[in-house]
């Protein structure tokens, strides 16, 4: 691709940062000296913190850190939702020179077990509800924990060491000054884990600072960001970044929740978010239409992907959009035009990245046909090095001098690339290979469907069949076979799902991510109904010969 091909994004510049671009303990010191009394962050308590409170909080922090035998290079784990305590735990480790690895706080056993020894995490910050689910588990190479608040009442308290939160505290005049690099890890985060077992993807400096100015770098000083996307997740790390860079304000929110989103955003005066991924699109849709939906401060959301809501969407409550294409080990390489149209569009590749669409031999398909997005970088430290403790997945990943995403898109003849699935997600039925994404669209139009997963499941003879999980609207009923009835002549014959599973919330990650690996280990349950078992049958529409 041409470099007049690639989209350029006004706001961002592909050169590589410098230090006191990108490193956070810069740029917060920067701020704390030139606007000491404006509010950097509003929790959801109400709670607000200046810039120079900030620096105050993060550096208090690091001397409790290093304190506690924390240097530089190491890794500081943190197991807590949203909030004063979390985000102490992340400036603190970076003042420190430390990366900060933030856990779901959905984990629980075995997948728990996993994320604290991955982590090599030798302290491990947690919240004191989550003290429980500790019970009976391994903690790695976990020496000290320290809670971030009391603890409750009959709580198994770690066998290991541990303090209260008054540990996370220190004079901040015993701290000692820590350079980082550019190149220097500041979070380490762990994918969702829709697929499979949760990975830790190693970060820099330089990849949350360009993540954060292509994806938010619409943001300006005067902005105020509502982040509503957890800190586990790199949205809601990207997001808060994007503020640190300009100067701007965040308003932080543990979840996303529909039915106070705007009047969140019009009590947080927030005046762009962090974003809309999903099905919070739709869930925004369907809620009621009121008179005063245009009347508030929100200028710019980014969003993915764009369906045929989007518009209507930002019509109704007047703002604008940016979409495209990003993952936690990737740095928002492709991006749409702002307000962009084109159903399903990740738009084109930005300025400073290359991207191809690869079969599994990574030689580059025809241009409309399907294949793997393949990716690389102009400059260094802009694309994961890695996954911390997991040498056989950075390999497969990093083949052949290319980061490999385990995406299938498609690119059309003017350079425009488009989502289809997961690899791990397509289904294969009858030699027909199927995008779960398409058939839950078709879904998800019906007027009676607020969310739905599609997935295969294994049948005899190595086969699949097309699987839907659903849940409905709140009032609305789901009758699986009138749902199927009303598809049969929507969709392709062999997209038309076998099963349909009605649920009243689909198990999703605090991303709002469906967990299809869940659905999938639990198969056609005894509830779930069966289209060719009800008589229901779909064949192929034989044409004539002319």
């Amino acid at each position: 691709m041409t470099a007049e091909q690639k989209q350029k994004v006004p706001w961002f510049d592909p050169a590589p940062p410098t230090a006191d671009q990108c490193v956070n303990s810069r740029l917060i010191d920067r701020f704390a000296a030139e606007t000491p009394d404006k509010v950097f962050i509003r929790f959801e308590t109400g709670e607000t913190w200046t810039w120079a409170e900030t620096r105050l909080r993060a550096m208090e922090t690091a001397a409790a850190l290093q304190a506690r035998g924390v240097k530089k290079g190491d890794i500081v784990a943190a197991w807590a939702p949203n909030g004063p305590a979390l985000l102490r735990a992340w400036f603190g480790a970076n003042y420190a020179g430390a990366a900060l690895a933030p856990l779901n706080t959905s984990f629980r056993g075995k997948l728990l077990e996993h994320a604290i020894r991955t982590s090599t995490a030798s302290l491990f910050i947690v919240h004191p509800e989550l003290v429980e689910r500790l019970d009976g588990l391994s903690l790695g190479g976990v020496k000290r924990v320290i809670l971030t608040g009391a603890p409750t009442d009959g709580a198994a308290l770690p066998s290991v060491e541990w303090e209260g939160p008054e540990a996370l505290v220190a004079d901040a005049s015993t701290y000692q000054r820590v350079e980082s690099d550019p190149w220097d890890c500041p979070v380490i985060i762990f994918t969702s884990g829709t697929t499979g077992p949760s990975k830790a993807v190693i970060t820099s400096y330089v990849q949350e600072w360009t993540t954060a100015a292509v994806t938010y770098g619409y943001m300006r000083t005067e902005d105020r960001m509502l982040v509503n996307l957890p800190m586990f997740h790199v949205g809601g790390i990207a997001a808060i970044t994007a503020a640190v860079q300009c100067g701007g304000s965040v308003a932080l929110f543990d979840a996303f929740d529909t039915r106070r989103f705007w009047d969140l955003v019009r009590e947080t005066e927030s005046t762009v978010c962090s974003g809309l991924i999903g099905a919070l699109t739709t869930f925004l849709t369907k809620e009621p239409v009121r008179p005063n939906d245009a009347d508030n401060p929100l200028r710019m959301v980014t969003l993915a992907p764009i369906t045929e809501e989007t518009a209507p969407l930002a019509r109704r409550f007047g703002f604008d959009y940016l979409s495209g294409f990003n993952m936690t080990e990737a740095s928002g390489p492709l991006i749409c035009a702002v307000n962009d149209t084109v159903l399903r569009s990740c738009g084109r590749v930005r300025e400073g990245m290359e991207a191809r669409v690869v079969d599994d031999h990574d030689n580059e398909v025809p241009h409309g046909e399907i294949g793997e997005l393949i990716l690389r970088s102009d400059h260094p430290w802009v694309l994961t090095p890695g996954y911390l403790g997991n040498p056989e997945a950075t390999a497969e990943a990093w083949r052949n001098g290319w980061f490999h995403t385990g995406d299938l898109m498609r690119r059309d003849e003017a350079g425009s690339f488009y989502f289809v699935d997961r690899k791990k997600d397509a289904i294969r039925r009858r030699g027909e290979n199927m995008s779960s994404l398409e058939i839950e669209l078709e879904v998800l139009a019906h007027p009676d469907v607020r969310e739905a997963a599609a997935y295969g499941v294994d049948m005899h003879g190595g086969e699949q069949e097309v699987m839907v999980c659903v849940a409905p609207v709140p009032g609305a009923k789901i009758d699986p076979r009138t749902l199927v009835e009303w598809l049969i002549p929507r969709m392709t014959h062999f997209m038309v799902p076998r099963f349909i599973r009605v649920e009243a919330e689909l198990p999703k990650t605090p991303t709002n991510k469906i967990q299809k690996v869940e659905l999938r280990k639990e198969g056609v349950t005894a509830d779930t109904f069966d289209r060719e078992a009800a008589g229901l049958t779909v064949k192929r529409h034989k044409l004539s010969t002319a």
